[in-house]
C-alpha cells in the first residue's frame, strides 16, 4: 500500500506504527512535516514551510486558528508537488487534526480516505478549565476555549475517520462526534518496559545523580514541570516525606518549558516552587536532572520504589503507560485519565491531585508497606500487559487501517 502520514513535528504519534509498517515491507510511506532531524528507516520525508505568520493585528484568540490554516496551506502545496510531479497518491492518510493540515488534504486528493488523530475537545466548564483553584479561570477564556475548538469542529465536518487512545479523549468530544472516532489503545513495547527489581541491588547512576541500593527513590516524571502536571503538588508533598523518610530520594525527570497551561509571572515554575518551599526541602537529596535518554529512563523507572503520577483532567502521559509496563508502584491522582489506567488499591494507589498531604500519604505508604506495594506492581504489569500490549495496539492500528480502504 501507499501511505502518507502528516505531522508537523516528525513522526508525532505515528512512531509505532511507521515501524510496524517498515517490518511488514512492500509499501511506500512519505511523510510530510516540518523540518527536523528526525529520521525512520523506509520513511521518505517531505518537508514543509509555512509561508504565512499571524499579523500583529491579528485578534490573539484568532492567532492559533490562523496559524493552522497556514499549516493546512502549506501542507496542500507539499502534497500537489507529490501528486502533479512524482504521480504520488496515497491508499490511505494519516495524520493529526489538532495542528490544521489535514484540513485541506482532501482537496489535493479527493476520495482517498484519511484517518485523522483526534487529540483532545476542549471545555470552558470542565476538564482542564477552572480544576485547579490556585489557577482561576479569567473571564475571557470561555470565548478563548471556544476558538480552540476550531479546527477540531472543521475536522469533524471533513470526510473521513477518526480515532483517540482513551475513553476519556473520546468522551471529551460531543455526543454527535464520538460515533466517528474509533477507540485504539496505544501500546507500550512490554519487552522494553518491564520489571527488573534487580537494578535495586547495586548503585544506579541517572544523569550524575547516584541512588544507592540502601535510599527509597521516589520518582516523578513529566515533560515540562508546570502545574498541569501537578509539579506544584508534588513540590509541597516532599517536605512531609523527606521529614519521615530520612532515606527517601527524589529525582524530578522534565524540563523547564511549559507545554500546557501558562508560564509564571517571572522564572520557571522550579524556580517559583523552590523558592516557595526554601529550606523546608533538602536539595541534596533532591534531583532535577531535566531530561533523560530513553534507556536511562526505562531504569530509572525499574529503580523506582514509588512513582509519582499527576495530571489534570486532560491528555494522559505516555510515561503513566510505561510505569505501568515496568512495575512500578505508582502514585495518581484521582482524576479522570488516570482513572481510565489505575484502580485504586489494585494496580495503584489514587490520591486528590490538590492535596500535597495525600500525595504523601500515598508515597510514604508505598515506602512503608512493601507486601501492598509490591502487589501493586505485579497488578500494574498484568494491567499492561492484558491492555497496553504494542503488538496488540499495532495490530489493532493495521485492522482498522484496512477496514478504511477498502
Amino acid at each position: 500500500m501507499r501511505y502518507l502520514f502528516v505531522h508537523q513535528n516528525f513522526p508525532g504519534q505515528f512512531l509505532h506504527i511507521l515501524r510496524y509498517l517498515h517490518r511488514q515491507g512492500g509499501h511506500e510511506i512519505v511523510f510530510i512535516s516540518e523540518a527536523n532531524e528526525g529520521a525512520l528507516p523506509g520513511v521518505r520525508r517531505v518537508i514543509y514551510k509555512p509561508t504565512r505568520q499571524p499579523g500583529d493585528t491579528t485578534h490573539p484568540s484568532l492567532r492559533e486558528l490562523e496559524l493552522a490554516l497556514g499549516r493546512a496551506e502549506a501542507v496542500a502545496r507539499t502534497a500537489n508537488t507529490l501528486r502533479n510531479n512524482l504521480g504520488y497518491v496515497p491508499d490511505v492518510i494519516i495524520g493529526h487534526h489538532g495542528w490544521g493540515e489535514l484540513l485541506n488534504i482532501g482537496d489535493v486528493y479527493p476520495g482517498v480516505p484519511v484517518l485523522g488523530y483526534f487529540e483532545f475537545f476542549y471545555h470552558a466548564d470542565r476538564y482542564d478549565v477552572g480544576f485547579d483553584p490556585e489557577f482561576p479561570a479569567r473571564p475571557e477564556l470561555a470565548a478563548q476555549v471556544r476558538l480552540k475548538n476550531a479546527v477540531n469542529l472543521l475536522a469533524l465536518n471533513l470526510p473521513g475517520f477518526g480515532q483517540t487512545p482513551t475513553e476519556f479523549q473520546r468522551n471529551t468530544y460531543p455526543d454527535w462526534a464520538r460515533r466517528r472516532i474509533a477507540l485504539l489503545h496505544e501500546g507500550v513495547d512490554l519487552d522494553l518496559c518491564k520489571p527488573d527489581r534487580q537494578v535495586a541491588r547495586k548503585p544506579v547512576e541517572i544523569n550524575g545523580v547516584v541512588i544507592a541500593p540502601q535510599d527509597k527513590l521516589v520518582t516523578f516524571v513529566s515533560r515540562d514541570l508546570e502545574p498541569y502536571r501537578g509539579f506544584h503538588s508534588f513540590m509541597r508533598a516532599l517536605p512531609r516525606i523527606l521529614d519521615e523518610r530520612a532515606d527517601a530520594r527524589v529525582i524530578l525527570v522534565g524540563g523547564d518549558g511549559v507545554s500546557y497551561g501558562t508560564r509564571p509571572a517571572a522564572g520557571t515554575w522550579r524556580e517559583v516552587m523552590l523558592q516557595e518551599l526554601g529550606d523546608r526541602i533538602d536539595l541534596s537529596r533532591v534531583h532535577f536532572v531535566g531530561k533523560v535518554e530513553y534507556a536511562r529512563f526505562r531504569v530509572l523507572l525499574q529503580r523506582s520504589d514509588a512513582h509519582v503520577y499527576l495530571t489534570y483532567p486532560f491528555v494522559a502521559s505516555w510515561s503513566l503507560r510505561e510505569a505501568m509496563a515496568t512495575g512500578c508502584a505508582i502514585v495518581g491522582s484521582r482524576t479522570a485519565p488516570v482513572e481510565e489506567f489505575i484502580e485504586d488499591g489494585r494496580t495503584g494507589r489514587l490520591v486528590s491531585f490538590l492535596s500535597p498531604v495525600e500525595i504523601a500519604d500515598g508515597v510514604l505508604e508505598l515506602l512503608e508497606d512493601r507486601k501492598l506495594a509490591q502487589r501493586l506492581r505485579k497488578n500494574a504489569r498484568l494491567k499492561a500487559e492484558a491492555s497496553l500490549s504494542l503488538d496488540d495496539y499495532l495490530h489493532n492500528y493495521d485492522a482498522l487501517i484496512q477496514d478504511i480502504v477498502k
